[in-house]
């Protein structure tokens, strides 16, 4: 009896082993099943690559190599176990809230305000993130309109935007143009697609992201899809496609198929600029000698990290690139609305003003859904209420670039 037992206990673990077996495969199982009738149900979220007259355009562009998109100065990633491991423990439970913990004082208003023009001619307004409605002598121009819950393709996973739009996509005023600046998920949103795509209005992107507009209904004659350095005329406006440095991509094999950029808007009385999402790069000393000097620039603070440094600016390099663009007042973006990066959500807008502060930048936070115009007297406040705040010589953070390197000076 005593001599069987190890052979029952051996049975009986490789019966257990065989059930965990069982199991996990069922559940694998079920995850891929889940998976695949996710993605099938949400397959036009992911959109549409390039094809045939597109394509043959876009293997033109001097930005093309080897069939795909390059960056004139590459992106650089730590991909150390010291890196990587760092990165990870920043995005544990552990690490500081990335998310509000307090409601976010949003303006709310129905698009009355759009009803009077702005008294200097221009007049930005801010959404969240990177969607605002820019009003430039004359012209309106709606940039990187994100209205659907999550920055992916999913409508109930992935990044939750924290506060409803501040204004229905129904209310606001009749634009001129829409402007994409790239494909990824926070900035070129499926479901507010789904809802523009009949708009009476033109819809300015980058090389090969027209081709997901087509896809979604928008009509190709109303798609202006451009290279760096290239012109559209919009009314008295002229649109110009902008370098950046930065990636595409919407799945996991189309990674840099379609054009990055900013955008520069160029009217008889004003001059603005919208960065998209960059890493800093000389190429903005060029874009503020040839095309500036920009009474305001609209530049991405938010999601960085050490250890991909070079995908967007950070606070204080977004202050040196305000400088390098040669800028009057500076309108932090890209941040304020998603959980993108291991850092609390109030970090961006506290290092700009300290690196503003200490650089002589006019910096200005608008709530989300509030109106900036520059001819107004008043200024905007620090509105943001989950870190501590009385003078800036008492603030905590030191103004270092996003890579951990103090930012270089303009000149």
């Amino acid at each position: 009896m005593n001599a069987s037992s190890p052979k029952r206990s051996s049975r009986r673990l490789v019966r257990i082993g065989k059930l965990v077996f069982a199991v996990s495969v069922g559940l694998v199982g079920l995850f891929v099943v889940s998976a695949a009738i996710a993605i099938g149900l949400n397959r036009p979220a992911f959109g549409k690559g390039a094809e045939a007259a597109r394509l043959a355009r876009m293997e033109q562009s001097p930005q093309w190599d080897d069939g795909v998109f390059e960056n004139p100065q590459p992106l650089w990633n730590d991909t150390s176990v010291t890196g990587m491991a760092n990165t990870l423990l920043n995005a544990s439970p552990f690490a500081t809230p990335a998310h509000p913990e307090h409601e976010i004082p949003v303006v709310r208003g129905d698009g009355s305000v759009f009803d009077v023009p702005p008294e200097s001619g221009l007049r930005v307004t801010w959404f969240g993130h990177s969607s605002m409605l820019i009003e430039v002598d004359g012209t309106r121009i709606l940039t990187d309109p994100v209205w659907g819950p999550t920055a992916s393709p999913f409508p109930y996973l992935g990044p939750k935007r924290w506060y409803a739009p501040p204004v229905p996509l129904a209310d606001l005023p009749e634009v001129d143009a829409v402007v994409i600046s790239h494909d990824h998920y926070d900035h070129l949103d499926y479901p507010t697609f789904q809802a523009i795509k009949d708009w009476d209005t033109q819809f300015f992107v980058p090389l090969g992201v027209g081709a997901h507009l087509e896809y979604w209904g928008v009509p190709a004659d109303r798609i202006v899809e451009l290279d760096w350095w290239e012109r559209r005329q919009l009314g008295p406006l002229e649109v110009v496609c902008t370098p950046a440095r930065h990636a595409s991509g919407r799945e996991v094999f189309d990674q840099d198929a379609t054009l990055w950029a900013g955008w520069a808007f160029l009217g008889p009385e004003h001059r603005v600029f919208f960065s998209g999402d960059t890493g800093l790069f000389d190429g903005m000393k060029e874009i503020g000698a040839r095309l500036g000097p920009f009474d305001v620039t609209m530049l991405e603070v938010g999601a960085y990290n050490a250890a991909w440094p070079d995908w967007h600016l950070g606070p204080e390099q977004a202050v040196l690139a305000h400088q390098w663009l040669r800028g009057e007042t500076m309108v932090p973006v890209h941040w304020g609305l998603f959980d993108l990066a291991s850092h609390s959500w109030t970090e961006p807008a506290e290092r700009v003003l300290v690196s503003a502060r200490d650089a002589g930048v006019d910096a200005v936070f608008p709530r989300p859904g509030e109106s900036f115009d520059p001819a107004a007297a008043s200024r905007f406040v620090r509105w943001w209420p989950d870190v501590p705040w009385e003078t800036a010589e008492e603030h905590p953070v030191v103004a270092t670039a996003a890579n951990g390197q103090p930012p270089r000076d303009p000149s």
